[in-house]
C-alpha cells in the first residue's frame, strides 16, 4: 500500500468521514471545486462556522488541510483565501501531469500483469456507467462521474513501481479538478471524453505503450484546450 498519502486522498472515499474535521474538508472541497466558493473570495470562520455546522477550531483545522491541498491560502493573522486560478497556473499544472502520467503509465503497461488489466477493464465500465447516468441527469451523478473518473485514471497507473510519481500525479489530478469541471460541463469544445477513455484502454490493453501514452498526452491536453476556449472572467 502506498504510504504517501496526502489530504486530498480523504475527500474521495467513499466512506463516512471519521472526525468532523474530515466531514468539514470534504464538505469545503467540494464546494470550492464546483464554485461555490469563488477563487480569491476571503473564507470567514465566522460566517462558514455556522454555514457548516462545526466549531471554529474544526473549521480551521479543515481549512488548514484545504492549504495543504493548495486550494485555500493562509494569510497569517488576516485568515483564509480561496487559492485562486488562472490560465498560466493550469497550462503548468497539465503539462507537469502529462510528463508523470505518462511516464507512470509507459511503466505500468510494461509490468502490469493480468489482474492489472482487470482493473482497468472494471475501473473503465464503471466509468462509463457514470457516464451513462450523467447522460439521464440523475441526482448526485455529477459527483459520481468524478470520482470514477479520478479512479480509472489511478488504476491506469496502478502497475507504476514508483510511489512519488504516483503521489505527485494524484496532487496534480486535484489541481486540475477545479479547471476541469470548468470545462466538462460547460463543453467549449465538441469532444467525446467516453471515446477517448476508451481508446486509451484499448492501446493499454494491446501493450501498445507508444499509442497509449500519445492518447492519454492528447486526453489531459484537450482539457486546457477546452479550458483556454471559456470566457476570461471564468478563469480569474
Amino acid at each position: 500500500m502506498n504510504d504517501l498519502v496526502s489530504s486530498t486522498d480523504l475527500a474521495s472515499e467513499a466512506d463516512e468521514p471519521k472526525t468532523l474535521a474530515e466531514a468539514a474538508y470534504r464538505q469545503l472541497r467540494r464546494d470550492i471545486i464546483e464554485g461555490l466558493h469563488r477563487p480569491g473570495e476571503k473564507l470567514r470562520v465566522e460566517h462558514l462556522k455556522d454555514q457548516y455546522e462545526v466549531g471554529a477550531g474544526t473549521l480551521r483545522e479543515a481549512l488548514q488541510l484545504l492549504v495543504t491541498d493548495a486550494l485555500v491560502v493562509a494569510q497569517g493573522q488576516r485568515g483564509f483565501r480561496v487559492a485562486p486560478i488562472s490560465l498560466d497556473d493550469f497550462e503548468d499544472i497539465t503539462r507537469t501531469r502529462v510528463l508523470l502520467e505518462t511516464s507512470a503509465l509507459q511503466q505500468s503497461i510494461e509490468l502490469g500483469d493480468d489482474t492489472w488489466e482487470a482493473n482497468v477493464v472494471a475501473a473503465f465500465h464503471m466509468l462509463s456507467r457514470a457516464e451513462e447516468k450523467l447522460v439521464e441527469g440523475a441526482k448526485g451523478t455529477r459527483e459520481e462521474w468524478e470520482l470514477r473518473n479520478r479512479a480509472f485514471h489511478e488504476v491506469l497507473i496502478s502497475a507504476c513501481p514508483s510511489r512519488w510519481i504516483r503521489h505527485f500525479q494524484n496532487i496534480l489530478y486535484h489541481q486540475s479538478e477545479r479547471y476541469r469541471r470548468l470545462s466538462l460541463f460547460r463543453q467549449p469544445i465538441p469532444r467525446d471524453v467516453h471515446a477517448e477513455h476508451q481508446a486509451i484502454v484499448d492501446a493499454a490493453l494491446a501493450r501498445n505503450s507508444a499509442e497509449a501514452t500519445r492518447i492519454l498526452s492528447d486526453h489531459i491536453l484537450r482539457t486546457l484546450d477546452a479550458v483556454r476556449q471559456l470566457p476570461a472572467d471564468f478563469i480569474n
